[in-house]
């Protein structure tokens, strides 16, 4: 809806809602939005507390039924996958540039009318092509220094 070309105080309204509800349920998203570090880190804090769990049981294993082994194992499957929730609710978050955006869209627009030109793609496309030409005629050491002295001239 932010895309529309004019708003009404309705189609305002209906954003702000969509919004809301969004915030309201997002945490259903958060596990795809793992960034590559928070993998890693939940999939070595899972290792650890199966190696630590095996022990456990091989310890009581002897006193244990199979019927007690087999709880124990579904308990300590349902406090690994709790553990790793945890770590990816506390790792992950939406607090990005164009979720903020979205939040000031509405009042933007009902004080200025417009919206039209405070697109982030516009930005982002006007320093895609001159950063991989800037890439492609740098050596490839340091190219980042390369690139910014390229502008600098």
């Amino acid at each position: 809806m932010a895309q529309y070309r004019s708003h009404t105080p309705d189609t305002l309204v209906y954003m702000e809602r969509y919004l809301q509800t969004f915030h309201r349920t997002k945490d259903i998203f958060l596990e795809f939005r793992t960034s590559k570090a928070t993998r890693p880190e939940a999939n070595c804090q899972d290792r650890d507390l199966r190696e630590l769990m095996a022990n456990q049981c091989a310890n009581e294993a002897r006193h244990n039924t199979v019927a007690k082994c087999h709880q124990q194992v579904d308990q300590e499957r349902l406090e690994r996958a709790n553990q790793w929730a945890d770590l990816i609710r506390r790792e992950n978050d939406f607090n990005f540039i164009k979720m903020h955006y979205l939040s000031q869209f509405a009042c933007h627009v009902r004080q200025f009318e417009s919206m039209s030109m405070d697109a982030t793609e516009i930005g982002e496309l006007a320093h895609k092509e001159p950063i991989k030409d800037g890439y492609r005629r740098s050596n490839k050491n340091e190219p980042a220094q390369q690139i910014l002295s390229q502008y600098g001239r």
